[in-house]
């Protein structure tokens, strides 16, 4: 019996702890930074359910959505789990959800990225809700995030909808004393109500459901327990009239500090808003009375300044609050500074940057990129979303935009150069295996019904290795390890129309560069199309994959002559350069002993420690 315990715990955790007191039994999401850590939190305490539970990592975020919405059809409390980028994937579903409703409590997680830290866009969730109609949470720290999600189940229940839990990179990843419930074990049997003029709803259904959406918002924005909460001036303290401070998420949290440090506690009245949308419009029209200058403190987007319309607000529409990155202490404090009249704070020194990231050695993809710029040295190479991104740093990526648009765009280079009847140049793709699930089999398909003449090198490494290694389809594994039927990529390329087709280990630098070029040679023949190349070698991180062959650390000769090309177009990590001797040496410390070097030195200098 747990009772009052406290443990501390991430943000996810603490999030993922929050939905199995409060009853999910489906949790379905596609792992991505920052979100990755709150169903592997469910997964590691499942065991602590009240309840059974279904929890599964999907192919992609409209999968997971839809997986989750219909349980939650049948009555079951269910979570679709992403990040910001996710409900891009997800937002078919997801619009639709917000005029038909649910049954069962759903929520949306969806995990912002201010900054971004990891992610190619600063896409802000609540601008999302507002234009899909739907509720959105704002928590402003790990423990209130996790003491959110009970109470949202209770409002999505309440009135039938889907309503989003949004927090932030900063909430996700930061840790905090939670204190631990009992879960919860509501008695629910499955009961799908069949309904076809609300979950079959033709165009003509759609102006009434879309006018009950619009009553069910004027009444979630009037609940109780999601009205803004209001840390009042204190009178003694010399406050300021008519004036407050508005706040939301984490910026909330910063703001609390940062008046505290100052010795500004008290000097105003500070506003929390819990739900941005639909905000209050009780309170609205207090700020309107009551005040004659406001600063909005939002990430990212000014998602609750649109809405207060307040004549005498300043935030990101006024240019007050920054349009772009994360509202951290120091950007507070000018804002702050500006907004009270108060001295600005002295400006802080940059702190200079570390070393640019890189794959980690022995990386297999770092020897597939190395075989594909050497093979191809004028050719075009999109890519995609994932460690791999980082072969740009050996100039093998060209260009990275959103999971799966690398096979279309690589399509749409060739098309293009294709127009002018020149010589076209060799395009190379570059996915990840888990990524081509996700969301490149429908651009493949695309690529040879426009007969695209490129290259589509799949990345196997039999794992999501950016985000944790979470389990992909062809491993035949579910989340939580348990034993699933294993989907192979071979038959799904050749059922795509795919005429050429091979894998090769990247270790094997010969065989890899000839098959490219037997792959090259395929696109460019008259009855040829699109060539699929698959690099198969397991990810380094995995220990099975290290301890596939002895650990034999490479060494450098004096045959060395410092040219630099096993640092600058390998960029191993764990090769270096000696500046003061004018040659390269090897980290042990970094060195795996794949071997994979020992080809790249045009000299022959690298050789296996054992061959000294």
């Amino acid at each position: 019996m747990i009772k009052d315990q406290r443990q501390l715990l991430m943000g996810n955790e603490a999030i993922g702890r929050g939905l199995i007191e409060a009853g999910c039994q489906v949790a379905a999401a596609y792992p991505g930074t920052p979100s990755t850590e709150i169903l592997q939190s469910i997964i590691n305490s499942k065991d602590d359910s009240a309840l059974p539970l279904h929890i599964e990592w999907s192919v992609n975020e409209k999968i997971a959505f839809e997986v989750a919405l219909a349980a939650s059809y049948t009555g079951k409390r269910s979570v679709a789990v992403m990040k910001q980028v996710g409900l891009n994937v997800a937002a078919d579903p997801f619009m639709r959800t917000a005029y038909l409703g649910v049954k069962g409590g759903m929520l949306t997680i969806v995990c912002d990225d201010p900054g971004p830290h990891s992610s190619q866009n600063e896409q802000d969730t609540r601008l999302f809700c507002l234009q899909g109609r739907v509720p959105v949470l704002d928590p402003s720290s790990p423990a209130e995030a996790m003491q959110m999600v009970a109470p949202a189940y209770g409002l999505s229940e309440k009135y039938e909808m889907n309503i989003v839990l949004r927090p932030t990179t900063r909430i996700c990843h930061s840790r905090q004393n939670v204190i631990l419930s009992e879960p919860k074990q509501p008695a629910r049997a499955s009961a799908f109500e069949k309904n076809t003029g609300r979950w079959c709803a033709t165009p003509a259904f759609l102006p009434g459901l879309h006018r009950d959406l619009n009553n069910k918002l004027e009444q979630v924005a009037l609940e109780p327990l999601w009205q803004p909460r209001l840390i009042p001036a204190e009178p003694s303290a010399g406050s300021t009239a008519r004036t407050a401070l508005v706040a939301s998420g984490i910026a909330y949290a910063n703001l609390k500090d940062l008046l505290d440090e100052l010795g500004l506690s008290g000097m105003l009245d500070i506003y929390q808003v819990l739900m941005p949308y639909p905000l209050s419009p009780t309170f609205i029209r207090k700020l309107h009375n009551d005040y004659d200058r406001l600063l909005i403190l939002e990430e990212t987007y000014p998602v609750i300044e649109l809405q207060l319309a307040h004549p005498g607000a300043q935030g990101k529409q006024t240019g007050a609050i920054a349009r772009e990155g994360e509202l951290t202490p120091d950007v507070l404090h000018q804002a702050i500074a500006a907004f009270l009249g108060l001295e600005q704070p002295a400006e802080k020194k940059a702190v200079a940057r570390g070393q640019r990231p890189s794959l980690c050695p022995g990386c297999p993809h770092r020897a597939a990129f190395y075989s594909i710029k050497k093979t191809f040295p004028d050719g075009i190479f999109p890519s995609d979303i994932g460690c791999y991104t980082l072969g740009m740093n050996l100039d093998a990526v060209h260009t990275v935009h959103c999971m799966g648009a690398c096979i279309s765009q690589g399509a749409g280079f060739y098309q293009a150069y294709k127009l002018d009847g020149n010589e076209i140049p060799t395009v190379v793709v570059s996915i990840g295996d888990s990524t081509f699930f996700h969301a490149g089999i429908p651009a493949l398909i695309n690529a040879v019904i426009q007969q695209a003449r490129i290259i589509v090198v799949i990345l196997d490494n039999g794992t999501t290795a950016m985000t944790g290694g979470q389990p992909v389809p062809h491993l035949g594994l579910s989340a939580g390890g348990k034993e699933t039927k294993a989907i192979a990529i071979e038959p799904i390329v050749r059922a795509a129309g795919v005429g050429f087709l091979e894998s090769c280990d990247p270790y094997d630098h010969e065989r890899f560069e000839r098959i490219l070029k037997d792959a090259d040679t395929y696109t460019r023949r008259q009855d040829g199309g699109v060539a699929v190349v698959i690099s198969r070698r397991a990810c380094i991180m995995d220990p099975a994959a290290r301890r596939e062959k002895d650990r034999s650390i490479a060494f450098i000769t004096d045959e060395c002559i410092g040219c630099r090309t096993c640092i600058d177009e390998f960029e191993c990590p764990a090769l270096l350069m000696d500046e003061d001797n004018g040659v390269a040496v090897v980290d042990v410390y970094r060195c795996i002993g794949c071997g994979n070097c020992i080809p790249v030195c045009p000299v022959g200098a690298i050789i296996e420690e054992e061959k000294r």
